[in-house]
């Protein structure tokens, strides 16, 4: 028998309310994914990537249908089991880093083992692990304005690895990057889904989505043909 997807949304919707005025965000999305996958989520400013985006990730919730993350249906939780969820199955890599900007490389990525209530001596232990994976032990001490955009991406990508999620879930990643940055960019994502972790990439960019081995094209906040 076939394993469960490890994302499944079926036909979610999210509507957003300003005053008077209902915005559709999202349409009827149905959309399975396996375990291992490198999925691409591809479409033009405005198509409803980053509402996907936020709802696969567990930072906003369906107005309407049902996602289940790794057989979990997320309406079934509250704010913090959710959030409990979250931290442990999604790994976030955004364009802007988000890099706390007077802290090392190596404390942003320890970061999230701080909420997960990890030692201080652990928590430094696999941060170290999680950028010498990278190729950036070397850089452990300095901070984001130290490094360039490229290394404050395999930083921030070091910490969406430390706390071993299910998915990484990476939104233009390459979107502040120069060519070649943005090229040894995907080819980490490539030997991670290689090594076999779960990708979902948001891009709006056709060269970038080509480095996935699936694509899924949303307009206007449904799914194109």
């Amino acid at each position: 028998m076939a394993a469960p997807p490890l994302i499944d949304l079926e036909r979610v919707g999210r509507v957003y309310a300003t005053g008077r005025v209902e915005v559709v965000a999202l349409a009827d999305i149905s959309l399975q994914i396996a375990a291992g996958e490198f999925v691409a989520i591809v479409g033009p400013s405005g198509s409803g990537k980053s509402t996907l985006m936020h709802i696969v990730g567990c930072l906003d919730r369906p107005t309407s249908g049902r996602y289940r993350l790794g057989g979990v249906d997320v309406a079934s939780l509250d704010g913090d089991a959710l959030a409990r969820l979250r931290g442990r199955s999604i790994g976030f890599v955004f364009q802007a880093y988000n890099l706390l900007p007077r802290t090392s490389a190596l404390e942003n990525v320890a970061m999230p083992l701080l909420y997960q209530g990890v030692g201080r001596r652990a928590r430094l232990e696999r941060a170290r692990a999680a950028l010498a994976r990278l190729g950036l032990e070397a850089r452990a001490g300095h901070t984001p304005a130290e490094l360039s955009g490229g290394e404050q991406q395999r930083v921030a990508i070091a910490r969406a690895l430390v706390t071993e999620p299910e998915v990484i879930l990476a939104d233009e990643p390459t979107g502040n990057l120069a060519t070649e940055q943005g090229a040894e960019v995907l080819a980490i994502f490539r030997a991670l889904h290689a090594a076999g972790r779960t990708i979902v990439l948001i891009t709006h960019d056709p060269d970038v989505a080509a480095v996935a081995d699936r694509q899924v094209h949303l307009r206007d906040g449904r799914l194109a043909a």
